[in-house]
Formats: structure tokens, C-alpha cells, sequence
């Protein structure tokens, strides 16, 4: 935390200041941690000085959502993804379409896993408005993932059905492998970490049976896996 004096703390602030100040607070101290006054603190300011740059709970929140994707826009440039580019209509081959979106799904997790606590908003905030009041840096990704598909020729029917899989598969299985809930995070046996030892062996003989390795992440080996599973599905990833 800043020693500096509310006023001169005040001079400094940005709205990019106060969200990674809120990112780092969750990083730090987990999500339920976050609130106007510990973001304050973290900056060394009186917390009506965060009002001018996030005017609510609910903003500084989806300004969280906001800057992860904003992390996830610098790694993409950083690794030359197509998708930054904005490749040529018609010009992209479907094995192309298919490293391109591999790439971005692997981003994506990667971003999320370098902010675990703070996942789980990523699904449930931009379900609270509309699509097109959304935060830029959210919706370019959904713009580009369509420019992709076009680019690769692919129908617009099926490029709407990949769309929607694939965002929904990627923030499903970015929230289920990160964001598990155990029930004694100390306990060393994934069964009773999980707590399936208090399932009823009668009951759930598959989930108690699965316990060691529901406790293993996937990773992005499992998450890419899925992507193909969905372009063979959807008739999006063949060809060329």
C-alpha cells in the first residue's frame, strides 16, 4: 500500500490503476475480498476517490472481467495471433482456422489460470447485460473468433453454431478446471480433498471411483481436445 498522502495518491489514479489494484487484491486475498474501500487501501487513497473511475461495486467487477481480457488482447499481439492480424476473407485454410483457434482457446486459459479467483466472473458478468453494452476488449474477442470463421470460408449457419460452442466450451471448462470447490483443500487424498468419501457408496459408485482423477486439472491438453471435438461436430474444422 501507497504512503503517499490521500491527495497525491488521488493525482495518480486512473481507471486502469484502480482495476489492477482490484486484480490484485483478488489475486491476493480472493474474490470476496474485493470491495471499494480494500481497492482503496491497496492505493493508498480515501475510497471516494475511486467514485471518479468506477462509480459502483457492480462496475469495479465487470472492469475485473474487463482487464483480463485486456491481458488476454496483450498475449495475443505478443504471439502473433491471426486473430489480431484480421486475416483476408476467403485466405485462411481450415487446418489454419483450426491452430488459430487452439491458440486462442490456450490464451484464454492461460489468462484465467494466472487468475484463478477471479474466473469465475468471466462466465457470470457479462451475463448481467447486454451483449453490446459489454466492455470492448470482451467484445472484440467475440468479434474476432466470427472473422476467423469467415476468413476461413466457413457457412454462416455453421460459423454461428461454432461461435456459440466454442465460447461456451471454453468459459465452461475454464471455470470447472480452475475454480473447483473442495472440501479440505489440506487433505492430501483427491477423494477425501474432494470430500467423496461423505458420498454415498451405494449411490455414487462412479464419482467415488473417479475421485483421484476428478481432482487433476485438464489443463489446456483436455481444453483443445474439446475445440476439435467441436469443429468435427459442428462441420467447421474440415477441409481446406
Amino acid at each position: 500500500m501507497s504512503d503517499g498522502s490521500p491527495g497525491a495518491g488521488r493525482a495518480r489514479l486512473s481507471r486502469e490503476r484502480v482495476l489492477r489494484a482490484a486484480l490484485a487484491v483478488a489475486d491476493g486475498e480472493g474474490l470476496p475480498a474485493v470491495s471499494m474501500r480494500r481497492v482503496a487501501e491497496e492505493l493508498g487513497v480515501e475510497t471516494m476517490a475511486l467514485y471518479r473511475y468506477t462509480p459502483s461495486k457492480d462496475d469495479l467487477l465487470d472492469g475485473l472481467v474487463e482487464t483480463l481480457f485486456l491481458e488476454l488482447e496483450e498475449r495475443l499481439a505478443d504471439a502473433g495471433h491471426p486473430a489480431v492480424a484480421g486475416p483476408t476473407p476467403g485466405h485462411l485454410a481450415r487446418t489454419d482456422l483450426r491452430r488459430a483457434l487452439h491458440g486462442l482457446a490456450s490464451e484464454m486459459y492461460r489468462v484465467a489460470e494466472a487468475h484463478p479467483n477471479v474466473v469465475s466472473l468471466c462466465a457470470t458478468r457479462p451475463l448481467t447485460v447486454p451483449l453490446t453494452r459489454r466492455p470492448p476488449a470482451v467484445l472484440r474477442v467475440h468479434e474476432r473468433l466470427l472473422t476467423l470463421l469467415h476468413a476461413a470460408g466457413v457457412e454462416e449457419r455453421a460459423a454461428l453454431r461454432t461461435y456459440r460452442a466454442f465460447i461456451s466450451w471454453v468459459l465452461g471448462y475454464i471455470v470447472i478446471d480452475l475454480r473447483e470447490v473442495v472440501d479440505d483443500p489440506d487433505e492430501p487424498d483427491p477423494a477425501f480433498r474432494l470430500g467423496l468419501h461423505r458420498l454415498p457408496a451405494k449411490d455414487f459408485p462412479m464419482l467415488r471411483a473417479a475421485g483421484p482423477r476428478l481432482a487433476e486439472r485438464g489443463h489446456e491438453e483436455q481444453l483443445t481436445a474439446g475445440v476439435d471435438a467441436l469443429l468435427n461436430g459442428l462441420g467447421a474444422g474440415d477441409g481446406e
